[in-house]
Order: C-alpha cells, then sequence, then structure tokens
C-alpha cells in the first residue's frame, strides 16, 4: 500500500487529507491499522495526516430526516444529547480509517461539535487549533488551514461527494447562504444546548464539480490494493470551486 501511495505523487513530508473506505481496499492484512500505517510511512519522515471526524449527529433533531424522529422527543434529545468531548466523542459515518487516526498516539482533534477534524504530525496543532463554531467547514476551520499549508486531498475508494474541501468554497461564493444550527457543547459552566448561525452546507452537487475539476486534468488517479484513489491539491480544488459553484448555483 504504501508502494501504490508513493506511486500516486504523494509529497514526501506533506500534509494530506484522507478521505477514505477501507472496504474498497478488498482484504487487508491489519485492516485499519495497516492502512494507516501505510499513510503516515508514504507521509514520511515528516508529514502530517488529516482526517474528518465529525459528529454530525449532535445536531437540532427538528431537522433529522434520516430517519426524523417524532415532534414530542425533540426536548428530550435537546436536553439529554451528550456534549462534544473531542477525546471521547467517536466519529459518525467517516470509516473506520478515519476513526483510528482519531485515536493514534499523538493525535490531535479540533473541537467543533459537529465537523471536527483529526491530525497526527508536526501540523497537527496547527491545523486543528482554533476552529470557530461559526467556520464549521470554513476559513477558521482546519480546511482553512490546510489551504495555507498547500495540503493534498486523497480520495481512497470514494469520490468526490465525500470532498469536504469543497465545503471550503461554499464559504468563499458571494452571499452564501446560512441557516441555524444547534449542538451540545461543554462550557465552563458545564454542558449546554447552543444555537449558531452558520453556512448551510450542500454537498448535492459536489460529484458534476468534481468531475469539471478532474476535467482540468489536475487529479492523478491509480489504485491502492483494490481501490481507486485520487489525489489532488487542495488549493486547485478549492479555487476551481469557487467559481464553479458561483456559476452553476442560484
Amino acid at each position: 500500500m504504501t508502494a501504490d501511495l508513493r506511486a500516486l505523487g504523494l509529497a514526501e513530508s506533506g500534509v494530506l487529507l484522507v478521505h477514505s473506505s477501507l472496504s474498497s481496499l478488498g482484504w487487508v492484512c491489519g485492516s485499519a491499522v495497516a492502512v494507516v500505517g501505510a499513510l503516515l510511512d508514504a507521509l514520511a519522515p515528516e508529514g502530517t495526516l488529516v482526517v474528518p471526524t465529525h459528529t454530525t449527529g449532535n445536531s437540532d433533531p427538528a431537522a433529522w430526516a434520516n430517519p426524523p424522529i417524532p415532534q414530542g422527543w425533540w426536548a428530550t434529545v435537546r436536553e439529554h444529547m451528550p456534549a462534544f468531548d473531542p477525546l471521547l466523542t467517536p466519529s459518525s459515518g467517516m470509516g473506520a480509517v478515519a476513526e483510528l487516526v482519531r485515536t493514534w498516539p499523538g493525535a490531535m482533534r479540533s473541537e467543533h461539535p459537529q465537523t471536527s477534524f483529526a491530525a497526527v504530525g508536526p501540523h497537527a496543532e496547527r491545523i486543528t487549533a482554533g476552529h470557530a463554531l461559526e467556520s464549521g467547514m470554513g476559513e477558521d476551520s482546519p480546511l482553512g488551514r490546510l489551504y495555507d499549508l498547500d495540503a493534498q486531498i486523497l480520495l481512497l475508494g470514494i469520490g468526490h461527494a465525500s470532498n469536504s474541501s469543497f465545503h471550503l468554497a461554499e464559504y468563499r461564493v458571494p452571499t452564501p447562504r446560512r441557516h441555524r444550527t444547534a449542538a451540545a457543547v461543554n462550557t465552563s459552566s458545564g454542558r449546554a444546548w447552543i444555537d449558531y448561525d452558520d453556512v448551510d452546507l450542500d454537498a448535492g452537487d459536489f460529484e458534476a464539480l468534481g468531475a469539471a475539476f478532474d476535467a482540468t486534468g489536475r487529479t492523478r488517479s491509480g489504485r491502492v490494493g483494490a481501490a481507486t484513489a485520487h489525489v489532488l491539491r487542495q488549493r486547485d480544488a478549492v479555487d476551481f470551486a469557487v467559481g464553479w459553484l458561483t456559476r452553476h448555483r442560484p
């Protein structure tokens, strides 16, 4: 796997954001542990590995749709949802590789209750610190820091629908849509349920956006195990996405 990853052009000692599907690799001797080890080996000697560790279930139950819950339960959820804890709260729907990186020795995690990221390596603290509540995927999030660090993106066995860096572009379009959301958080006085404003994110057209970006020739594709993998420069993807979203969305 390390050889396959290096053949894709991962930058030695670079910063890499990984979105992955373990099952897409086929049978892996060592499972997720072997995959994370291969990623860190490919980034050696001083690379930084970053993964999404989102917890979107920590949100207002009034907006839940898959599945929805009865309105009579909403107040109970708001009162009893456990507060986000970067050390304890597991990620949800991010895959086995991302969840393992979250608990890897030396890993650091941003403190956003819904869209946190975890990182391992020399730039981990810079990437995860200062994740603003109202900037879940924006400038004051790990995605903004990855842009500053000229990171690469690896889509390992998955497509652009999971390419979270496109969300950073949603913050950069003129007058992005905003909405009210909520989460359970820890404060200096204990657990609290808080409401806050953020950009209203929508990945519904990210596959089309990603296909348009790939057509520019700036995506490098290959095989890692049984999976198809894609590597791209995050700055290129975000800059392209700003223009594409501006033209294609109302």
